[in-house]
């Protein structure tokens, strides 16, 4: 098989066959049409107008091999708006900034087609790499196979081993949320979670599970309450948690959104937070946090310092220097006055 052929099926021409038809040897067409120096102005319209004749586009992953660094890099992101893609984002430009390094963002909008146009984009533009920025943090896809460039996966971990992952400890985040209300004194403790279809759920649901069976206890109510990641689900599991007749001194929120809404009906049951029950959400969502009513103790992602580890992995990765596997990073509890002593 010719690599050199174009990989739309509306044409079959070549880098050759351009070559052929131009008069000038292969090596001189594709100098050509990459824009090199050492061609004469006279051959390069010759090569560009058998190109146009033959209907030939260069194949973007053939070309990103044979092409110096540029000091680009490629950010595709599934969904920009996402609150949790955005941080990530913006700790990877810092980082990549500090380098003087320029980053031309996509985003596929969810959409696989889209994706792989951007990705030829990406690559036609030249980029030294690429960062893939998923909107949960189950894991995606690997894209990785035919690129001719580094990748590395943020936030979503790929599906693949050996490409090199970055996400949040929601393992961690459960486990944390947990001892901080055990520390507390809280020993009654239940879990008001999101929907199960995510790993971040049964992640922080595990970590919560284990924080308890380490000082001999379980969690309220069983392994948890599964709802969606709203507050009208965190008021309705907070309901039934209250009906059931159990004594209840700590709530933790699978997300700041429910947390909210169980910091709702606790006050509408006439239960004082944090004196009757403590809650602490995840996310540290800043606009829901500190505006809760008590404001909000809740479990930081760092997601700012994950996009800045993912971008200093594509960097060294670029050098040369790989590190495969799914790394995950640390997450911290941010103390307020939901979960204050009392």
């Amino acid at each position: 098989m010719d690599r050199n052929r174009v990989g739309s099926d509306h044409s079959t021409a070549t880098l050759s066959d351009v070559a052929r038809l131009a008069g000038v040897s292969t090596a001189t067409a594709s100098k050509a049409l990459n824009g090199r120096d050492q061609v004469k102005a006279e051959t390069r319209e010759r090569v560009f107008a058998a190109a146009q004749q033959l209907s030939f586009t260069p194949n973007p992953f053939a070309r990103a091999l044979n092409e110096k660094r540029t000091g680009t890099i490629g950010m595709l992101t599934s969904d920009l708006d996402n609150r949790f893609v955005l941080p990530v984002l913006l700790g990877a430009e810092d980082a990549f900034g500090a380098g003087a390094t320029s980053v031309l963002l996509c985003d596929a909008r969810g959409d696989a087609i889209r994706e792989q146009h951007h990705l030829r984009t990406l690559l036609a533009r030249r980029v030294d790499g690429i960062v893939i920025l998923g909107r949960t943090t189950n894991p995606r896809p690997s894209i990785t196979a035919g690129i001719p460039v580094p990748v590395v996966y943020a936030y979503a971990p790929s599906d693949d081993e050996a490409d090199t992952s970055f996400t949040p400890d929601n393992y961690l985040a459960g486990r944390l949320a947990v001892e901080h209300l055990l520390d507390r004194g809280r020993t009654s403790i239940a879990l008001v979670n999101g929907e199960p279809s995510y790993t971040a759920a049964t992640d922080r649901a595990a970590g919560a599970r284990d924080a308890m069976s380490a000082r001999g206890l379980t969690l309220a109510g069983g392994d948890g309450l599964y709802g969606q990641w709203s507050e009208s689900w965190g008021r309705q599991g907070t309901r039934t948690l209250l009906d059931s007749g159990r004594s209840i001194d700590g709530i933790v929120a699978g997300s700041d959104q429910i947390a909210r809404g169980v910091l709702d009906e606790l006050r509408e049951s006439n239960l004082r937070v944090p004196e009757d029950v403590a809650v602490i959400g995840v996310d540290n969502w800043d606009i829901l946090a500190q505006a809760a009513r008590p404001p909000l103790t809740s479990v930081d992602m760092q997601l700012q310092e994950l996009g800045r580890a993912a971008a200093l992995a594509l960097s060294t990765a670029i050098g040369g220097a790989s590190s495969p596997g799914v790394n995950r990073l640390p997450v911290r509890v941010v103390p307020r006055e939901s979960t204050a002593s009392v």
